[in-house]
């Protein structure tokens, strides 16, 4: 039971949240709850999120050494040894295959675009987490390629601002995972990531608000575009803006005021704020896209 715990904080499901992107495409093209997408999407979703996690695993078997100096990461199952490296390998390689097949029996491009994120994280895993800039750019891509392999699975064609808005909040995400990170070696004095001594925390901060700030004028322009007015037959999209600039006020009260934005899925988990924002700004859209005769 030990271990089987200890494997589960291995392959991180909490972050399985972040693979819920891959359903954004459908849901707003109005075709999620068509049966036939649907259950393709859960199985892209469960797919995805095995591959994420031989991801996971992958890092921290590489990372063991590095996590044993940071106060939290430490705490890890394998740097805490509290799972073998074979089980860890193992766990890794059955997963990986596991997804990749999933992958492969929906839609051969859906196989290539899991093999990209794989070797994009290998990379970034081995050389590119160490490069300051790259390596927040190279999460936000991950995020991307999410949105790819939900429209990709749904046949649906992305809009360029659902690019851009994923794009953005990827990076703002990103950038609050690092600073909470500088934050902790300020205080701790260990340098646990070499890309960190690229950061400062006036430049996060500047970044974050800077990236906040684009995020909700692009998100404005989207809900008054004639494009997304006429797709969804309702001039009153504008009015999910209010949740997104409440949710991005809180994030970075989150941020800058309790500095606790180490781990954004677990920021999800844990803070019902945010998770009512979230929930507000859903049933919002559920409204004026399924329910268009009830909109006003």
């Amino acid at each position: 039971m030990k271990n089987f715990r200890a494997f589960l904080r291995l392959i991180r499901p909490e972050h399985w949240l972040k693979n819920l992107f891959i359903f954004l495409p459908a849901f707003f093209n109005g075709s999620i709850l068509i049966p036939g997408i649907s259950i393709s999407l859960l199985i892209s979703f469960i797919s995805f999120s095995l591959i994420a996690s031989s991801v996971y695993i992958f890092n921290d078997y590489c990372d063991i050494d590095n996590d044993r100096l940071h106060p939290e990461k430490k705490k890890r199952p394998l740097a805490a040894n509290e799972i073998s490296k074979n089980i860890a390998f193992a766990g890794m390689i059955i997963f990986l295959f596991s997804g990749l097949i999933l992958a492969f029996l929906q839609n051969i491009v859906l196989l290539w675009i899991a093999l990209s994120y794989l070797i994009i994280n290998i990379a970034y895993t081995l050389r590119l987490k160490n490069i300051a800039i790259l390596d927040v750019n190279i999460i936000a891509i991950g995020f991307i390629i999410r949105i790819l392999f939900g429209g990709i699975t749904s046949n649906v064609i992305i809009s360029k601002w659902l690019w851009i808005i994923t794009y953005l909040l990827a990076l703002i995400l990103a950038f609050g995972k690092r600073r909470t990170e500088l934050s902790i070696c300020l205080n701790s004095g260990e340098q646990t990531r070499k890309s960190i001594t690229g950061y400062s925390l006036e430049f996060i901060n500047n970044s974050i608000v800077f990236m906040v700030a684009v995020l909700v004028v692009s998100y404005i322009m989207y809900s008054i575009s004639p494009e997304v007015t006429l797709r969804l037959n309702s001039e009153h999209i504008y009015l999910t803006s209010f949740f997104v600039v409440l949710g991005m006020l809180r994030f970075l009260q989150q941020t800058m005021v309790f500095n606790n934005t180490g781990s954004p899925s677990n920021l999800l988990v844990k803070d019902r704020f945010i998770q009512l924002i979230l929930v507000g700004w859903t049933l919002m859209f559920v409204y004026f896209i399924y329910f268009p005769k009830l909109s006003f």
